[in-house]
């Protein structure tokens, strides 16, 4: 290898004093920032779109990606935008999974359908829960706390002027739509959440599970399906699903003192279908986290008045700032808080922007255009490293 081609990589991936690798502005796939990662800006089929994750848990639980092209294993296509952010708990193994087996799963059904649905998008969040499942088969006997490991799980999917919503757990995805005769942009919430802080959602698991008086528990002021989880729909989350693994050797603080017959958390996410229209501009899809800090219109107008370039980001950087102000402090002290200890001011928080070209929207799904895949970055620091 030539020494200027040396010097080159060198510049390019040059360990800073902090600890991080610091990769070049050319890199498609993102840059990282202490915890943050974020790419500013990108082209899928149907417009522009922005990205950006902070870490706070000591290992990154959130995954996220969008997947541009064709949605299916043959080039026929049909073509379009596939947003995926996955919020885990427990540990990154569910998250990092369905980041690896949800689209490929869509991209199968799609085929044996040649085309896309409510359907296809059903089949996929069943196949990649199937799987996880197989993996903590697989894993119990030398790795039994995998069976309380899970992840919320929404989907954005855009084809032939239509979005798709698919969700699990407490993930939202929000629309900004011009009202014409204001000319303001009103924030649209399109996703159905499944966390029983809602009452409509502690009304649904006393109604599938009447029998049982202590489905959903107030527990330290917080509402929680058997005084375990927020959710009550994910991947994952077995030691809940089948009680073969609601049993020694997983922790006692998961086990159940009564053994159950049915599934007590829900992998069947709600899907949603919406007809976009010109005056649909944009879609926030985000983890949680986001969420804590601003409001569905807050968000919008964030991104309404401000340049698109690194617009995920600046969401990101507003809900931290939202943060530390309820700790009462500077953001700039927030930033210098390590992950692991992070996690007890702010969640793992993933945020894609998805911008709506209703000229590229309108187009027919079998318009080739070519693959993207973008997947949000993490971070393994040494313990003790400060990020900046």
């Amino acid at each position: 290898m030539t020494s200027g081609l040396m010097n080159f990589l060198r510049a390019c991936f040059q360990p800073r004093a902090d600890g991080l690798v610091h990769t070049s502005s050319s890199d498609s796939s993102g840059r990282q920032d202490g915890l943050l990662w974020y790419k500013d800006t990108g082209q899928h089929v149907n417009g522009e779109f922005s990205m950006a994750v902070v870490q706070a848990n000591n290992l990154l639980e959130d995954q996220s990606q969008i997947e541009s092209g064709c949605l299916s294993l043959q080039d026929s296509g049909p073509y379009g935008t596939f947003i995926g952010i996955y919020d885990g708990h427990g540990g990154p193994e569910t998250s990092r999974f369905i980041n690896e087996h949800l689209f490929q799963n869509l991209k199968r059904f799609t085929s044996e359908h040649q085309s896309m649905s409510v359907e296809v998008i059903r089949k996929a969040f069943q196949a990649t829960e199937e799987g996880f499942l197989s993996v903590v088969t697989r894993q119990w006997p030398t790795k039994p706390q995998i069976a309380a490991v899970g992840s919320c799980c929404l989907v954005g999917v855009i084809c032939s002027g239509t979005l798709y919503v698919a969700n699990l757990g407490d993930s939202r995805a929000v629309l900004g739509r011009l009202v014409r005769s204001t000319g303001e942009v009103l924030a649209i919430q399109l996703s159905a959440e499944h966390n029983v802080s809602i009452e409509s959602v502690r009304q649904e698991m006393q109604s599938l599970h009447p029998d049982d008086s202590q489905i959903v528990v107030l527990k330290h002021n917080v509402w929680r399906v058997k005084g375990l989880i927020q959710i009550s729909r994910s991947i994952g989350d077995v030691y809940l699903k089948k009680s073969e693994f609601n049993r020694e050797p997983l922790y006692a603080k998961f086990r159940l003192r009564e053994p159950f017959g049915k599934p007590i958390l829900s992998a069947d996410p709600a899907i949603s279908v919406h007809h976009l229209q010109p005056d649909d501009q944009f879609i926030i899809f985000a983890s949680d986290g986001l969420w804590e800090h601003l409001s569905n219109q807050g968000a919008v107008d964030i991104v309404q008045n401000h340049p698109r370039n690194g617009i995920a980001r600046r969401l990101v950087k507003t809900a931290l700032q939202e943060a530390a102000k309820k700790r009462e402090m500077r953001y700039s002290d927030l930033k210098k808080i390590d992950r692991g200890v992070r996690r007890h001011f702010h969640d793992d928080i993933s945020v894609a922007v998805v911008f709506l070209d209703s000229n590229l929207v309108s187009r027919a799904s079998s318009v080739k255009s070519p693959n993207i895949s973008v997947k949000g970055g993490g971070i393994s620091l040494p313990t003790k490293t400060t990020p900046t």
